[in-house]
């Protein structure tokens, strides 16, 4: 590949996508605020920078896996961010979910220096990045998108395009998210049920995983919810926390009703309170077993 690409954020999901795009044969220049986190990629070829604005030259690809929307404006505006080096033709490829107001208002600045910015947040867990299978959503203008589809093609398994508004993957990645809490709260409670009545939750974990419910969230979280456990922690609850307040800002924003939204943001703030932020997501559930009596 003759492009080169800038890529910010080495956790667990950052490295193992800029490996993939090593292996595709891009040159790719990295940075982390915690250095010592390109050291891995770094020996498998990748170039190590010390500030954002380093990671990419004028009119260049730069993609950003971070964890919040407070550190993804850093790194494009903040102090030594790339914002304004990326330049004329630049495209900003944001893989981080933030909230879709984020993404509004980077696609303005972006649009107000010459460059672009595509929203491609992903839908998988980091095992899913090192296999390449991650599901790779992308929405901003169609010629960034043409673009940068090669990149993203190295890095997951399928590209769904979700239109020209740049915050529509946002919101799709958030309703993703939303849709997989309401199923770890749906499995918690019916393994609870079964336990309550004699029955083994890995049993009743293993039949809804091979018949109704037969895909990637039931099986991979349902052995996770029904053995409880939690660690280590693919995605911190603390994420999963500051997702779901996410989803409940947009809904209130587009006045769209989320019931059990509002539930879901109390399991997961209550778990916070309990300890439990750096556990993996699905410790939300601990919450109704401790309700049911079974902890």
């Amino acid at each position: 590949m003759n492009e080169e690409i800038g890529f910010i954020g080495l956790g667990k999901m950052g490295q193992p996508m800029v490996m993939n795009l090593l292996k595709a044969g891009f040159t790719v220049k990295v940075y982390n605020r915690t250095p010592d986190k390109a050291k891995d990629v770094v020996a498998a070829g990748a170039q190590q920078v010390y500030r954002p604005s380093d990671v990419v030259k004028t009119g260049g690809i730069v993609i950003t896996m971070v964890a919040n929307d407070e550190a993804l404006e850093s790194v494009v505006h903040g102090d030594d961010g790339f914002g304004e080096k990326l330049g004329p033709g630049g495209i900003h490829l944001s893989m981080s979910t933030v909230s879709p107001e984020t993404s509004r208002k980077l696609a303005a600045y972006h649009y107000q220096h010459g460059s672009h910015y595509v929203a491609s947040p992903v839908f998988g867990r980091p095992e899913a990045a090192v296999a390449q299978k991650l599901f790779v959503l992308s929405s901003g203008p169609s010629e960034a998108k043409e673009r940068v589809k090669p990149v993203q093609e190295a890095l997951g398994q399928r590209v769904f395009d979700i239109g020209e508004d740049p915050s529509s993957a946002n919101v799709i990645k958030l309703g993703g998210n939303f849709m997989i809490m309401a199923a770890m709260e749906a499995m918690a409670e019916s393994f609870n049920l079964a336990e309550k009545n004699g029955i083994d939750r890995n049993l009743a974990a293993k039949v809804y995983a091979s018949t109704l419910f037969n895909c990637t969230v039931y099986q991979g979280y349902g052995q996770m919810i029904a053995k409880k456990v939690f660690e280590p922690a693919g995605f911190q609850l603390a994420l999963g926390l500051k997702d779901c307040n996410l989803v409940l800002e947009e809904a209130n924003a587009t006045k769209t009703p989320m019931p059990l939204a509002s539930l879901l943001h109390d399991r997961l703030l209550s778990s916070v309170a309990k300890g439990r932020e750096n556990q993996d997501w699905s410790a939300l559930t601990m919450i109704a077993s401790e309700e049911a009596g079974l902890e």
